[in-house]
């Protein structure tokens, strides 16, 4: 789970980059290892469960690329912090449970698999390996592979290696493979750096189509420091209400409502299997504490301004090793504490050397498209449109919308209303308003 300590600071600082925004990699990167500690602790003392958490994948995403445009990183970080109290309010009331059984199985997959996507073209934008074709080159075609459809730049080929090395050190199952991939790929842009003099991707307020994304990779400074925290407690709960309107924040709250949700459930029970920790109805023990830790976790990444935190697929990993109860916990929550440590060790990745994890996770939530009955029209269409519409569209929000308004449509549409749960009418009517929110924002105000 290392490779978060630097992925989602860069995630976060190169989305927050692209709207204007600078966001200090540094303060990010402590924080996102004083929260994944604190909280993994949490969860082994409390829940008992060999569960370790951290800023979510995907999350992070859609509060950097979607939310943070449309307001001040503040609020956006008070939206995560609502978003973590309502979770706890539902699991409190037992609803979570009930939403979680609304949507039909084979449509959460598709959810997991197109963040998975979406993830993909983020790393593979943010690394200059796709770009968008300039407005002059009279063509329909709206992105290209590198510079003029070429892999042309320093910065490319060192992705492009990175990638390959991340790749095979992936399927020889070496482990630490994302992480070592990140490190190894650093280290060789370092010494391209150093021979080439690339340079960063905007200086002196002019583009350079050939420099580097986000960091210009160089020995740092400091390999220690005394962790930077300024970045906790930096979050307004209302602000954001009158700066976007209400309905768009509305469904930005939803839709990290949604995407937090499916992933904690799906992963505590994969954990558990891993484990042979389920009860006869499939679930772990003490559900009710996993799940209201975690929502605790959703607002304190929030409060820490490193964006919603989340339960681990990669705890299973500790889970084949033998872990069983949550000590596994304070062995993990501890190393992350020690990580904040080296924080100074983030600003030198360039995103070039970050984006090969973002394909990798990719892939990985790919897998899950097997599990997916493609001759089944009826969930099979929703399913296509929630995939493709998240990395096509950037949005993690448009893609579980067309799922769920066509799911339902669908259904209705051949007679069979009444196997939709009637939660989701209401989700799907949610999600309806939220895509027409332009018509409805100019008769409203």
């Amino acid at each position: 789970m290392a490779y978060i300590v630097v992925l989602n600071p860069l995630i976060l600082a190169a989305g927050v980059d692209a709207v204007g925004g600078k966001l200090p990699v540094a303060a990010l990167a402590a924080g996102t290892a004083l929260v994944a500690g604190v909280m993994t602790i949490l969860m082994g003392v409390v829940a008992r469960f060999p569960l370790a958490l951290a800023a979510g994948l995907g999350v992070n995403a859609l509060v950097a690329y979607e939310i943070a445009p449309e307001m001040t990183w503040a609020d956006a970080m008070g939206l995560v912090v609502i978003e973590g109290v309502i979770i706890g309010i539902l699991v409190l009331t037992g609803l979570r449970t009930a939403v979680f059984r609304a949507v039909p199985t084979q449509l959460k997959t598709a959810i997991g698999v197109g963040i998975g996507l979406f993830l993909m073209i983020i790393g593979l934008v943010d690394a200059g390996f796709v770009r968008r074709v300039p407005d002059a080159a009279g063509t329909t075609v709206p992105v290209e592979l590198g510079l003029g459809g070429k892999l042309l730049t320093w910065p490319l080929f060192v992705f492009c290696v990175g990638l390959l090395i991340t790749l095979v050190l992936f399927v020889r199952k070496v482990k630490g493979a994302i992480l070592i991939g990140i490190l190894v790929t650093t280290v060789l842009a370092i010494v391209v750096e150093a021979i080439a003099k690339v340079g960063p991707s905007f200086a002196d307020g002019k583009p350079n189509p050939s420099g580097w994304s986000l960091n210009v990779p160089a020995l740092p400074d400091k390999i220690v420091d005394t962790p930077d925290l300024s970045l906790l407690g930096k979050f307004n709960v209302f602000d954001s209400w009158g700066r976007a309107g209400w309905l768009v924040v509305l469904m930005f709250i939803f839709t990290l409502l949604i995407t937090d949700f499916f992933d904690t459930m799906g992963t505590m029970v994969a954990v558990g299997q891993e484990g042979e920790l389920l009860d006869a109805e499939g679930m772990p023990p003490r559900t009710r504490e996993i799940l209201l830790v975690d929502s605790v976790a959703a607002a304190a990444g929030g409060a820490a301004s490193v964006s919603s935190n989340t339960s681990f697929i990669e705890s299973a990993s500790g889970v084949a090793e033998g872990a069983r109860t949550g000590v596994a916990n304070l062995v993990t929550g501890v190393l992350f504490l020690l990580a904040m440590f080296l924080a100074p060790l983030v600003t030198v990745v360039p995103f070039e050397a970050a984006s090969t994890a973002l394909v990798v996770v990719g892939f990985l939530m790919m897998m899950a498209v097997r599990q997916i009955d493609w001759t089944d029209y009826e969930i099979a269409i929703p399913a296509f449109l929630a995939i493709t519409l998240m990395p096509f569209t950037y949005s993690i929000s448009n893609g579980i919308g067309a799922g769920i308004i066509s799911y339902v449509v669908i259904k209705v549409a051949v007679g069979k209303a009444r196997e939709v749960h009637p939660l989701l009418y209401g989700v799907a009517l949610l999600f309806v308003l939220y895509f027409l929110r332009g018509p409805l924002e100019t008769l409203l105000f």
